[in-house]
């Protein structure tokens, strides 16, 4: 393994990962402050999940062909300044571009798809899905640690001086990335690689059943999480359970969820990813089920909180690895950002739709519900998916 590059690219994963994951602590804090509805920051929620989907392909183009660092560097910088302007809380605006739009680009230029896409680069096949749960888990723990960590600014600074402290910390991530620089002509795989333009693999992607079929299932993880990162401690507020608890739930989650990855990781590497993804999903849907139709208490939301932690990014090492088994790694920033993409187009739903519904029906069911059923229809989309390599005229 190579162990520097895959300790920078997860102490950055901690980084990115962490301030977007805590943003359902500012909502209440900030909507009393301003007196904004909750569709308003559900909003700013949505469009940040959106600008992160959009911009994750683009991104991922631009580190495959010019070098990984360059696009950290921007990641560092834009995120840093869309936490400023969010911290203003003078109008919606700022709340919209700054925590939506900006940071929402700070996390596409710093996620999963840069980051696994140089590991890919670096790594052997067989020490892949490793790697992959190793960067996963990474991100999970940033979850763990800024749950507590924002939620205690928050309650010692207010809401405001909170995000410029954490936009400070996103200025570390241009320098941790040092040494992920190189492109997609660099690293042990880039020898073996098939040539293509950009234009070439998209057509083969965009082309291939099993690849469609792994994009319409992670538009369910997306809806799923993001609507439980946004809204989860406005809904045990709702219900009556301690504050402290929505710090727990989200700290629980997150340290979970690096069980759940690292797990991810080596069961991926050794049975048929499809199949696996495919019972994680049936095994949210269930969660949730179990979660809204038993009865509320501290004790039922820390089960709920282990049990969605054991399951949450795990669909991202079997995800990416897929995409690198069908496709290989030369365009695999492209191809897994377009994954993500739909996975984004999930996140905007749940974390919008939860606001709307909730402000139209003055309760989150319909919205738990319908993640419940597309939990159903994920596991369903992923069992057919194939798992090997596109067959290519140089191969044939």
């Amino acid at each position: 393994m190579p162990w520097l590059i895959i300790l920078a690219g997860s102490l950055i994963a901690v980084l990115t990962f962490g301030p977007r994951s805590a943003m359902g602590f500012f909502q209440l804090p900030m909507l009393q402050d301003t007196g904004w509805d909750r569709t308003t920051f559900g909003l700013a929620m949505a469009l940040q999940n959106l600008a992160w989907g959009v911009s994750q392909p683009f991104f991922g183009a631009i580190a495959d062909k010019f070098g990984t660092w360059r696009v950290l560097l921007v990641s560092g910088l834009v995120y840093a300044l869309g936490l400023f302007l969010m911290s203003l809380g003078t109008s919606p605006l700022w709340l919209h571009v700054g925590g939506g739009v900006l940071v929402g680009l700070g996390v596409g230029a710093g996620s999963f798809g840069i980051l696994l896409s140089a590991f890919a680069r670096n790594v052997t096949p067989d020490q892949r899905s490793m790697a992959f749960g190793i960067c996963t888990a990474a991100g999970s723990a940033g979850m763990f640690l800024f749950a507590p960590l924002s939620q205690g600014l928050i309650s010692a600074y207010g809401w405001s001086d909170s995000l410029v402290y954490l936009g400070i910390l996103m200025l570390a991530v241009p320098l941790i990335a040092i040494p992920l620089r190189g492109n997609s002509s660099s690293g042990i795989t880039a020898a073996s690689e098939y040539k293509q333009t950009i234009g070439e693999a998209l057509r083969e992607a965009l082309g291939h059943r099993s690849y469609l079929l792994l994009v319409a299932g992670f538009f369910v993880c997306g809806y799923q999480v993001a609507f439980i990162t946004a809204h989860f401690p406005a809904y045990l507020g709702d219900i009556g359970i301690d504050a402290r608890y929505a710090v727990i739930a989200l700290a629980l989650i997150g340290f979970f969820n690096i069980i759940g990855s690292l797990a991810a990781g080596f069961i991926g590497q050794r049975y048929s990813k499809p199949y696996f993804l495919a019972y994680i999903y049936l095994a949210r849907s269930v969660a949730v089920a179990a979660f809204i139709l038993l009865p509320k208490s501290p004790a039922s939301v820390i089960v709920f909180a282990i049990v969605m932690g054991l399951l949450w990014l795990s669909t991202v090492p079997p995800t990416n690895g897929l995409v690198a088994i069908m496709f290989g790694t030369k365009h695999l920033g492209l191809l897994g950002g377009i994954v993500f993409f739909s996975h984004q187009v999930g996140s905007f739903l749940g974390v919008w739709m939860g606001g709307y519904l909730y402000d139209h029906f003055g309760t989150y069911d319909p919205v738990w519900w319908l993640g419940a059923a597309l939990g159903i229809f994920a596991a369903i989309v992923h069992w057919p998916i194939e798992e090997r390599g596109v067959v290519r005229p140089a191969a044939a």
